[in-house]
């Protein structure tokens, strides 16, 4: 079985995505960017991942980070 965090969530990144992106670009818009990058998200794994609904693999994590220019300490806080 996979972890959850100790609220039950299924990631700790939600929260701070939502405020990394809240005023830069839609989910939709994201996902497009991130596609442009080369990796394979779409807006419905962006709206997941922000309601803690999925778990986030390193590769993408490592592509939030690189995307919004911060570190993995910032994206997980």
């Amino acid at each position: 079985p996979k972890p959850f965090t100790a609220t039950g969530k299924k990631n700790l990144i939600g929260a701070n995505l939502i405020a990394l992106r809240k005023n830069i670009i839609y989910p939709g818009g994201l996902a497009h960017e991130l596609q442009l990058a080369g990796y394979d998200m779409d807006k419905n794994v962006i709206t997941r991942i922000e309601t803690q609904q999925r778990y986030v693999t390193d590769i993408e994590i490592k592509a939030l980070c690189d995307l919004f220019n911060v570190s993995f300490e910032d994206l997980i806080k």
